[in-house]
C-alpha cells in the first residue's frame, strides 16, 4: 500500500526512500536534459531532494497534481543547470563563506544614478574597488510600468532590462565582469507580486483560467474574508489591499500598489514559474538575491498574511532548488517586520544573510536621544543568529526609516513605545526644537499621523542644518555621528552595506518634487544622482567630501587587518554610562571591544581589567581604568 503523505513527511527514512525513487524513475530524461553539467547535478539531487521533497509534499500534498507538478519542477533544474554559465559552476564548488570575512564589503546603488547605464557602471569598478567595495547591490533594473513602478518594484518582465540602462546581455556582461574583479552582483527578487502589465497578468486581464489562478480573482464576499485582518502598508497613496478589475468586476489582491499583483503561491505552477525566473537570474550572474517582501508571500484568511508558516516553507522550498541547480547562489531576506519575526527567516536552508533593521533604527535612535539602554537590551536578544548567516548591516538604504523596535523592551525601559516613535519622527524631519536633522515624511497616516522618515546619510546627521547655520562645532559634530554610524556596521558584526553616496557625504535631492512622477513618494529625496565630480572629491580631502569618504576608508583599512571583525562572535555589553554602546568580538581567543560615545559631551568608560589597551583606529596606548571619549568618539580597543 503506498504510504501516505503523513506518513512520508513523519518519517524520514520513508521520505528518503520517496525521493530516491522519483530520482531513479526520472534520472534518465533528467540526465538528457542537463548534458554535461548532470555529473555535478545527479549528487546534488541525491542530497538536497529529499528536503525538497518534504517542503513541497507540506506545501502541495493535498493537491490531486502534485507529484506531477514536482516533475515539472524536476525538469527545469536539469534545465537551469545545463544553462549555467562555466564561471558559475566553478563558483558553485567552492564553499559560500566569503560574507563572513573581515574584508566583504557592500554597497547598493541605482544603476542609472551612479553611472546611467551598464556600460557606464563598468567603467566605474575601479572607483568600487578604490573604496573596498566586493558585494554590489544593483537595485531594480528590469522593465517596469510607468510612470509609476514603486521605484522598479513593480516587474513587468523578469528578463527585460529598462531600455535606458541596456540589455540583458549587457547585464549579464558586466555581472561577469563583476565577479571576475572579484565583486559579487546582488539583484532583487521580487517574487511577492508582478506588475499588472507582466504577460502573466494580461493573460488573466484577458480571463485565461490558467493565470487567473496565478494571481488572486476575489469575488466581494473572498475579499471580506480576508481584508479585515489586512494592515495598509502605504496609506497615504491608498487604502485597502485589493483592486477592482475593471473587466470582470472581480478583486485583485495588491499588497502595496494597484499596478502590483500579488501571486498565489497555494498554486504548485507560480512556485515552478518564479523559480524559473529566479534560476535565470541566478545564471545570468547574481551571487546574491535579495527576497522582496518575504514576509507577504502567504496568504490564509483570518490571518495577518504576514510571516506565516507557509511563507517560511515557501522560502525553504526556494533554497533546496537553489541548492540544487546554482549552488552558490545566496538569498539575502528583506523583512522589515517585528525583530522577532525577522530572525525567524535566518538559517542555511532559509536565508543565509539578512537586513538587519534593528540595528539602523536603533543607530539612530541613540544619536537622537544620547541614550544606548533601548539599543543595548534589544541587540542583547536579538543579535545573535546561526553562525553560518550573516546580518547585513546598514545605516539606511534606497527606501525609508522605520522606527523598528520592540514595544515590551521599551516599556521595561520606561519609554512609551508609540509615544517614542512620534518623537523620533519629529526629530528626524527637523520638527523637534534641538533637532540636528534634516529629513522629510514618508507615508504619513492622515488618520494617526504615523510616517517613516526619508534622508540622505549626511542630512540626517547634521551636515546640512549645520552648514546652513555656518556652525564649525555643529559640522564637526555630524561628521563625527557619520564616521560613529560607520564604525559600528563595519564593527559589529556581518556584512556592512552601504547606500552609493552616502559615502562622500551626498544630501538630500529636492528636485523630485518637481517631477509628476515621483513628488508623492519623497523616498525620491535619498536618491541622488552620483556625478563624475563628485567622485573625483574622494581623493580631495580639502573637501567635505572627500573629509567623509578618507575617513570611511580609515576604518576599512582597519577591519581588513583585524580578521576578528570578521567570523568572530559577537557579545553585546551592559554599560553602567548610558550614553555608551559596548560589544565585544573575538575569535580564536583574540578579543576586541568597542567602546562608542553616543554624545556630543565627553563620557567615561570604565574597564573591567588590569592593565592597558591599544585603539586599533587610533595606535595610542590606554590604561585600564577611566577612559575619557571625546564627543561622539569611537574606541577599537586590543588588550
Amino acid at each position: 500500500m503506498p504510504n501516505t503523505i503523513a506518513q512520508l513527511l513523519a518519517e524520514p527514512a520513508l521520505l528518503q526512500r520517496e525521493a530516491e525513487i522519483i530520482l531513479k524513475r526520472h534520472s534518465a530524461s533528467l540526465k538528457a536534459t542537463a548534458k554535461t553539467s548532470w555529473p555535478a547535478l545527479q549528487p546534488r539531487l541525491a542530497q538536497v531532494l529529499p528536503e525538497l521533497l518534504g517542503l513541497y509534499l507540506q506545501l502541495y500534498g493535498d493537491l490531486f497534481d502534485c507529484y506531477h507538478q514536482l516533475e515539472q519542477l524536476l525538469k527545469l533544474l536539469a534545465k537551469s543547470a545545463a544553462q549555467r554559465p562555466d564561471y558559475l559552476q566553478a563558483e558553485d564548488a567552492a564553499p559560500q563563506t566569503w560574507h563572513k570575512s573581515h574584508q566583504a564589503l557592500g554597497s547598493a546603488c541605482y544603476v542609472d544614478l551612479f553611472a546611467g547605464n551598464f556600460e557606464g557602471l563598468k567603467q566605474r569598478i575601479p572607483y568600487l574597488k578604490q573604496t573596498g567595495i566586493n558585494y554590489l547591490h544593483l537595485m531594480p533594473l528590469f522593465k517596469a510600468p510607468e510612470p509609476n513602478s514603486d521605484g522598479g518594484y513593480a516587474v513587468s518582465d523578469y528578463r527585460s532590462t529598462m531600455p535606458s540602462l541596456g540589455t540583458m546581455a549587457e547585464l549579464s556582461s558586466l555581472m561577469q565582469e563583476l565577479h571576475q574583479q572579484g565583486i559579487r552582483p546582488v539583484l532583487d527578487f521580487v517574487f511577492n507580486h508582478t506588475s499588472d502589465e507582466h504577460r502573466w497578468a494580461e493573460k488573466a486581464k484577458a480571463g485565461d483560467p490558467v493565470y487567473r489562478d496565478y494571481y488572486f480573482f476575489l469575488t466581494e464576499a473572498e475579499r471580506d474574508r480576508y481584508a479585515p485582518t489586512l494592515r495598509e502598508i502605504f496609506p497615504e497613496i491608498r487604502r485597502g489591499c485589493f483592486t477592482q478589475d475593471k473587466a470582470s468586476g472581480l478583486w485583485v489582491w495588491t499588497t502595496f500598489n494597484s499596478f502590483q499583483w500579488d501571486l498565489n503561491y497555494a498554486n504548485p505552477a507560480v512556485f515552478t514559474a518564479m523559480a524559473e525566473e529566479m534560476l535565470f537570474l541566478a545564471n545570468q550572474g547574481a551571487a546574491v538575491l535579495r527576497l522582496d517582501a518575504l514576509a507577504f508571500v502567504w496568504k490564509e484568511a483570518g490571518t495577518g498574511c504576514e510571516n506565516l508558516p507557509k511563507a517560511h516553507l515557501l522560502i525553504k522550498a526556494f533554497n533546496a532548488v537553489a541548492r540544487i541547480a546554482a549552488p552558490a547562489l545566496q538569498f539575502k531576506s528583506e523583512a522589515i517586520v517585528h525583530p522577532d519575526e525577522v530572525v525567524k527567516y535566518i538559517a542555511p536552508n532559509e536565508c543565509q544573510l539578512s537586513y538587519n533593521p534593528l540595528l539602523m533604527a536603533l543607530l539612530w535612535n541613540s544619536l537622537a536621544t544620547r541614550k544606548t539602554r533601548l539599543l543595548t537590551e534589544s541587540l542583547q536578544r536579538r543579535f545573535a543568529i546561526n553562525p553560518h548567516c550573516s546580518w547585513v548591516n546598514y545605516i539606511r538604504c534606497h527606501d525609508d526609516i522605520g522606527w523598528t523596535f520592540d514595544d515590551n523592551i521599551a516599556w521595561q525601559l520606561g519609554t512609551n513605545p508609540d509615544h517614542h516613535r512620534q518623537f523620533l519622527n519629529h526629530f528626524y524631519t527637523g520638527q523637534f526644537p534641538g533637532s540636528f536633522a534634516s529629513g522629510v515624511p514618508f507615508q504619513q497616516n492622515p488618520v494617526t499621523g504615523d510616517c517613516r522618515v526619508a534622508g540622505m546619510l549626511a542630512s540626517l546627521a547634521g551636515v546640512d542644518k549645520a552648514e546652513a547655520e555656518q556652525n564649525h562645532e555643529h559640522l564637526e559634530h555630524a561628521l563625527a555621528r557619520i564616521y560613529l554610524l560607520n564604525s559600528i556596521i563595519l564593527s559589529i558584526g556581518g556584512l556592512p552595506l552601504l547606500y552609493m553616496g552616502d559615502e562622500l557625504g551626498l544630501r538630500n535631492d529636492y528636485s523630485y518634487l518637481q517631477d509628476p512622477a515621483k513628488k508623492d513618494d519623497s523616498r525620491w529625496v535619498n536618491r541622488v544622482a552620483v556625478t563624475a565630480s563628485q567622485l573625483a572629491e574622494a581623493t580631495q580631502p580639502e573637501t567635505l567630501s572627500g573629509r567623509i569618504y578618507q575617513q570611511l576608508q580609515h576604518l576599512v583599512k582597519t577591519r581588513a587587518s583585524l580578521p576578528v571583525l570578521g567570523s568572530g562572535t559577537t557579545n553585546i555589553l551592559h554599560s553602567d554610562n548610558p550614553h555608551l554602546f559596548c560589544y565585544q568580538r573575538e575569535l580564536n581567543g583574540e578579543r576586541l571591544q568597542v567602546v562608542v560615545n553616543f554624545s556630543e559631551h565627553p563620557q567615561y568608560w570604565h574597564s573591567d581589567t588590569g592593565g592597558s589597551f591599544t585603539d586599533a583606529l587610533t595606535g595610542a596606548r590606554l590604561q585600564a581604568g577611566a577612559v575619557a571619549l571625546r564627543a561622539y568618539q569611537v574606541l577599537w580597543l586590543t588588550n
